[in-house]
């Protein structure tokens, strides 16, 4: 058995693709327009996956858009993705700049979450040990649910 993708539905494709590749920095390994079927699939990888995803060698996140407009509610109910970050400082700082709220901040240098524009929980663990507690994550509050 191989883990091959986890699968999000998104509201608007633009967003989404905002959020995973510019903001959270995945890339589109490819793209499936099916107007027959009337959705699109959109693969994406982690940057140090993308070699191997391209070849199937690793999971990838596939996003979902359907052209019919549906409520999905509001995600948590799917749990959360979950990438390793080098930094988990300069990715929450990134993320920030690029208009992301943290929900959960990484005061213990190790994990925050955030959330996509269709509700998606993403975790953000950093990679190794966790670093040392540093401001302005170790007192920020959370923020809405994660």
């Amino acid at each position: 058995m191989k883990y091959l993708h986890t699968m999000v539905r998104v509201r608007d494709l633009d967003a989404a693709l905002d959020f995973y590749c510019t903001k959270l920095g995945l890339t589109e390994i490819s793209r499936k327009d099916n107007p027959a079927g009337r959705f699109t699939l959109v693969f994406l990888a982690a940057p140090d996956d993308v070699d191997r995803a391209r070849t199937g060698a690793a999971p990838m996140v596939e996003l979902t858009y359907n052209y019919d407009p549906e409520d999905y509610g509001g995600g948590r109910n799917f749990g959360h993705l979950a990438y390793q970050v080098d930094n988990i400082y300069e990715a929450c700082a990134r993320l920030v700049d690029g208009g992301v709220t943290i929900n959960r901040p990484p005061r213990d240098g190790r994990m925050a979450f955030i959330r996509s524009p269709d509700g998606i929980s993403v975790e953000l663990l950093q990679k190794g040990e966790a670093l040392a507690p540093a401001e302005p994550w170790a007192s920020a509050p959370n923020i809405g649910a994660w």
